[in-house]
């Protein structure tokens, strides 16, 4: 009887060890750049060494770990996709937290944010950056904002720990704050294979696609193992970073390899991630039931989140009438100035004005093919297969609950 009970607590024991080690990776896939604050940390240090060669196996990313901070260096399936920077920059504000890396590269172990600041409008004067149309000053409030959107998102990846202070006094003109620097942070915040500074000036690729590229690019072996191994690693990462993988997004390589490898590899992601497959004839997702590892939810609250999700079901039944059919983002607006008149109490005042229709339907649609929803080809676009999940159905009982068939 002793016998069993041991059994039975050594697979309870072993269960609570794999649920752990999942709850580490799920939180290690939504930031590659972990410090110590982060609540599961002390998981993810415990677990470290069942993840490392299992993230190097499965997708090549390499995990690094130090006392106090984490961090797992990804590479991105597509470079130049848009929807997938950080949130609120634009390529000012990547430009200014370029600087700001630099300057607290340089700094001592603590910098006030007008120190910081100062230095910024200094480097900020350099020739290449003029001639390239960049200039930075802190005249205005909407310039102390940029600034402080930089701080606050070094602030979030710990770059920076607040002492003192707070930013909005700073942007009032009325404050400022002091900052710890965490160089160990600060040094991981590049996922790169090669850091921007090994190229010899007028040497670097011409442009922002050619540059990006060549710092991530890695070496492959000229054998067919190596190349095997560099297809699945890219459809590893496809399958955990991205919302879907279409088999039209991919080359003759990697489709031929994920036709024939696509269900054991999806079962091997999902066994250590808590994901669950999901494969049609255009491709295969990786769903998560709880609905937290992606940083763009729908349905989600707010405005904009009710917004998309009613033109997401009006794109969804077009598609149903016309699979191959684009509509324009004028069209677009057109309806969603007629829902607002249904919906538009539950609504923000400023997006029930006429006229707002036209921003809401362009953010909306940004945020769709972010999820891979829809297809953009300048100003029209046309669903894709998986919003087909959005379609409007008729509510049905289930359950004492209105849930839509």
């Amino acid at each position: 009887m002793s016998a069993v009970r041991g059994e039975r607590l050594g697979e309870v024991l072993a269960q609570h060890c794999a649920d752990e080690r999942v709850r580490a990776l799920r939180a290690l896939l939504m930031q590659p750049l972990m410090t110590a604050a982060h609540k599961d940390f002390a998981l993810l240090r415990r677990h470290a060494d069942e993840l490392r060669p299992w993230l190097a196996r499965e997708t090549g990313w390499v995990l690094h770990l130090e006392r106090d901070c984490a961090r797992l260096y990804k590479r991105p399936s597509d470079l130049c996709d848009a929807s997938r920077g950080a949130a609120g920059f634009d390529r000012r504000r990547y430009v200014l937290l370029c600087l700001a890396g630099a300057v607290l590269e340089r700094a001592e172990s603590q910098i006030t944010l007008r120190s910081l600041g100062e230095e910024l409008i200094r480097l900020a004067a350099d020739d290449a950056l003029d001639a390239a149309g960049f200039r930075f000053a802190l005249d205005q409030v909407h310039q102390r904002r940029d600034l402080v959107h930089i701080c606050r998102f070094l602030l979030d990846t710990g770059v920076l720990a607040r002492v003192a202070g707070d930013e909005e006094g700073y942007v009032s003109a009325t404050g400022d704050v002091l900052y710890d620097v965490q160089r160990r942070v600060l040094a991981a915040l590049l996922a790169c294979v090669r850091g921007p500074s090994t190229f010899v000036v007028g040497s670097e690729p011409g442009d922002i696609p050619a540059r990006l590229a060549a710092l991530v690019e890695e070496y492959i072996a000229d054998t067919v193992e190596a190349r095997r191994t560099a297809l699945r690693h890219q459809l590893a990462r496809r399958l955990l970073d991205d919302p879907v993988v279409y088999f039209d997004e991919l080359d003759a390589d990697q489709r031929e390899y994920f036709a024939n490898q696509r269900g054991v590899l999806a079962a091997r992601l999902c066994e250590w991630s808590d994901l669950t497959p999901e494969s049609r004839a255009e491709g295969t997702a990786l769903v998560d039931p709880d609905g937290d590892l992606s940083d763009a939810r729908l349905p989600a609250e707010g405005t904009l989140a009710h917004a998309t999700l009613l033109l997401a079901g009006y794109l969804a039944e077009a598609a149903r009438a016309d699979a191959a059919g684009w509509i324009g983002e004028a069209q677009i607006a057109t309806f969603l100035r007629q829902v607002a008149d249904e919906f538009g109490k539950y609504w923000r005042k400023d997006e029930r004005e006429p006229g707002a229709e036209t921003a809401l339907a362009r953010q909306a649609l940004t945020q769709l093919e972010a999820l891979k929803l829809i297809q953009r080809d300048g100003a029209a676009v046309r669903a894709r297969p998986t919003l087909a999940r959005f379609k409007p159905g008729t509510p049905v009982l289930a359950q004492g609950s209105l849930l839509a068939g």
